[in-house]
């Protein structure tokens, strides 16, 4: 994963597309279940490859403070909703991946988060309780692994 970024990541003070992703269990997950909460899309290019394996073990190691300051993680790729499943359990993780499988990408290309290869770009989306994007980032290069510290930094700005 080699390639430069291609895109630019929704700006601050835009809100929320409207989009629809899937959890494990088949269910939608869709632009209202971000209504009064803030929420973090951790948009990732693939379950199972080394970074992203080590960015979601790194993220669980820290969620109690991230729901310390109210905020509730999402990963986000392209993966089939039981890859995704299988990925989480195989990491031991909690964090609730949502699918952007079919129509591929839909999502990712909605935050401004879709590689033209045809994966997410490793980006991070904070939502706030009103639906409005609070910050985001987007990493140079989706081999980039942006750091914990650079959400905590988005949610207290």
């Amino acid at each position: 994963m080699t390639a430069e970024r291609t895109d630019t990541v929704i700006a601050p003070g835009a809100p929320a597309p409207s989009f629809t992703l899937r959890r494990e269990d088949g269910e939608a997950f869709t632009q209202s279940d971000l209504h009064g909460h803030t929420t973090v899309l951790v948009f990732y290019p693939f379950a199972f490859s080394p970074v992203c394996t080590d960015q979601l073990g790194l993220y669980h190691e820290v969620l109690d403070d991230f729901a310390a300051r109210g905020a509730t993680l999402y990963g986000v790729s392209c993966d089939a909703s039981y890859s995704q499943k299988a990925f989480r359990e195989k990491l031991g993780v909690s964090i609730e991946q949502l699918s952007d499988f079919e129509p591929k990408g839909a999502t990712c290309r909605a935050f401004g988060a879709y590689h033209p290869a045809g994966f997410p770009q490793r980006a991070l989306v904070i939502v706030g309780p009103d639906g409005v994007v609070k910050w985001s980032y987007q990493a140079a290069s989706p081999g980039d692994l942006p750091g914990a510290n650079l959400i905590f930094d988005g949610l207290d700005a």
